[in-house]
This record gives structure tokens, sequence and C-alpha cells, in this order.
């Protein structure tokens, strides 16, 4: 790994994040498969932020095993299973978010390695993944969160699952100009999506003791500026716990590792990089000895629950310290609303002739 590694002084050395890629690289299988923990569960939007931890470390020809294995597994109606161990389906429920993320992960590795082959090889699940999320869209914007057993979008749709659809059309636009293969469809999605993000909150079920339904529509990058803090100000003392970190629910004393860093992506696209950096330090309490995380904290009974280790959980710090420390060229897809193209965003729905300075063209 010979990349410039995250580093943020006083929180986290280069050297720790190297071990935090490392401890998230033993736990893959030889076939590319990256489950939370080695024999245990797999879904497909945890493996895809495990395999963007692996990029941030230079540890390329991993993320690319995993990304892979994912394309490899992608039903022809452009699901995956909720759910795998051991390479086979558990739970065969097909959910939008699993079905979009695929995106992020691979915009996110072009902005790192310029991977023509990679993006070439995978934009055909790219495409079924986003063309199966905007079939799932429902009357108002919001996306269904899963497939009926006939094969209809349910019709609950989860903010927080939502939000990260946000992005990952988003991203699949941003794929879509890079390989010159425009999808008039996911920019109309995504412009329906952030309308009701911001202006729709009938439109998703009641989870608001979740944390994550709280920051996501600002970590997504549907909500911005001045009603990004009104957001974030709305439930902090809600949810904080200061010196310790993010709660994952309202009602239990339980601060989690991946709900922390993702608030602090949150607080960094915000425009609050010291809050960010704060929310960082205060979880580091979940640190192993090898680089790896804790899940979570329930600080009464000064207890680690679950105890587990999970590659996703590790993968949140990695990138919330690249974002906070701006060390790789993918550190601004979360916090930059430049790294993307400005489909679905408030007042703007334009996507003609957009790229990234030096993004070039790939053909699939």
């Amino acid at each position: 790994m010979s990349e410039l590694l995250p580093e943020l002084p006083g929180v986290l050395s280069g050297e720790q994040v190297r071990a935090t890629v490392a401890a998230i690289a033993v736990e893959q299988e030889p076939d590319g498969a990256l489950p939370w923990f080695r024999g245990s569960r797999l879904d497909p939007w945890d493996m895809v932020e495990a395999a963007m931890a692996l990029d941030v470390g230079g540890e390329h020809a991993r993320a690319r095993a995993a990304y892979r294995w994912l394309a490899r597994r992608q039903r022809p109606d452009g699901s995956w299973a909720a759910e795998y161990r051991d390479g086979a389906e558990v739970s065969p429920a097909a959910e939008s978010n699993h079905a979009g993320y695929l995106a992020v992960g691979v915009w996110h590795s072009w902005l790192l390695t310029r991977d023509e082959s990679l993006v070439a090889g995978l934009w055909p699940a790219v495409r079924r993944g986003l063309d199966l999320v905007t079939r799932m869209q429902l009357p108002g914007g919001a996306v269904g969160w899963a497939l009926r057993p006939d094969g209809t979008a349910d019709g609950t749709a989860l903010l927080t699952g939502n939000a990260s659809l946000f992005q990952a059309l988003r991203c699949g636009v941003a794929l879509a100009a890079l390989t010159g293969r425009p999808q008039p469809d996911w920019e109309l999605a995504v412009a329906d999506l952030g309308t009701a993000l911001r202006t729709r909150p009938d439109a998703f079920a009641d989870r608001s003791r979740y944390s994550m339904d709280w920051y996501y529509p600002v970590l997504g990058g549907a909500v911005t500026g001045e009603a990004a803090d009104t957001r974030l100000a709305g439930g902090w003392d809600r949810f904080v716990v200061p010196g310790l970190g993010t709660r994952c629910v309202a009602d239990r004393p339980w601060v989690t590792g991946a709900e922390t860093c993702e608030l602090a992506l949150a607080l960094a696209a915000a425009g609050r990089p010291d809050a960010a950096l704060e929310q960082v330090a205060a979880m580091q309490h979940l640190r192993a000895d090898d680089g790896s995380y804790w899940t979570g904290y329930v600080y009464p009974d000064d207890a680690r629950w679950p105890v587990e280790r999970t590659t996703w959980t590790s993968a949140a710090v990695v990138l919330a310290a690249d974002a906070l420390s701006g060390a790789t060229a993918a550190s601004g897809l979360f916090t930059d609303p430049g790294a993307l193209p400005p489909a679905g965003t408030d007042g703007s729905q334009a996507t003609a002739g957009w790229l990234p300075g030096g993004a070039g063209r790939v053909v699939p």
C-alpha cells in the first residue's frame, strides 16, 4: 500500500489507519466476499462500504475482487439477496438500497484508481441495479424498500435507505456520463427522490428513533446548506453522547461506531469539520489492538455489544478519516457537492456536459 493514507493528527495516525484496513482485509474470503467478519453474514451494502475502505487503504486488488464477487451474484432483475453466508443466499429478499449501492463503490473506485477495465466490467451490474431502483420508485418520489413476491415494489419507503439511494443514483449518473451512456430515467428518478427527501416526510415510514434517519439525508447529499444545519442541530441532544459517540437509537443507552463516523461525514458535508473530528475522536474507545473496531458500547453497563468487530464499522472509520483529511482523490465523495452531478439537488437538475476535471471517458 504505497498511497498516502488518511491521517487525523491527535486522533488517528496513518499507521493506525493502515492497521484498520488490514483488519478489514484479513476478513475477506479468497473469492472476494467481505462478510461482517469471517464466517458470518454478508449483505451487499455493507460489503460495498468495506470495499471502499480497502480502496482508500491502497488494497485495490481486494476491492476489485469484492466488486466482482457482487457482479457475479447479481440476479437478472438487478437485485441481490439481503443476506449471504458462505456464498449462499440466506435471506432472499430484494432490497432497493442493496440494488443501488454498487454505483457508489464503483464511482469511488474510479476516483481513486482510474481503472477503466473495472468500470467497463461493472457498468452492466450498476445499470441493472439502478434500473431496478427506478422501477421501485413510488408515486411521490420515494422508493419502496423491497420487492414483493410478485415483483412489485413494497409501498413502504425507508428514509435512510432512500437517502443512500439518492447518492447512489447520482453516482450512477456520474458513471453514465463517464461511459457516454446517459440515463435520463435515473436523472428524473433522483430529482423526484430529492424533492421527496426534502419536502415530503410523510412519504417515509416513521423510524425517527433511529439516528440514521436523522443524519442520512445530509450524508446522502439531499439536504444541504441551512436546512442541513437545522436538521443536525435538531437531533443533536437526542442522539449524541458527549465523549462516547452517537446512539444508534434514541431510547437506548448504546453508542455505535459506524453511526458515529457516518454522523461525522454528515457534519463534514454540512461544513462542520471540527465537530466531525470530535465525533471520530469520541468513538476511538471502540478500537481494538489489531486496528479493528467493536460495533457498539452500552455505557451504563460498561459493556461492548454486540461482541463483534465488523468490517463495516472499521470501514466507516476509514471513510470518515479520508473525508476529513482529504488524503485521497475520493475524499470529497461524501462531503463535496461538486464531486457528483447536480441531478436531484435543490434548484438544479441539469447534468449535460458534467464531468469532474480530468475524469475522461470509459467505453464499456
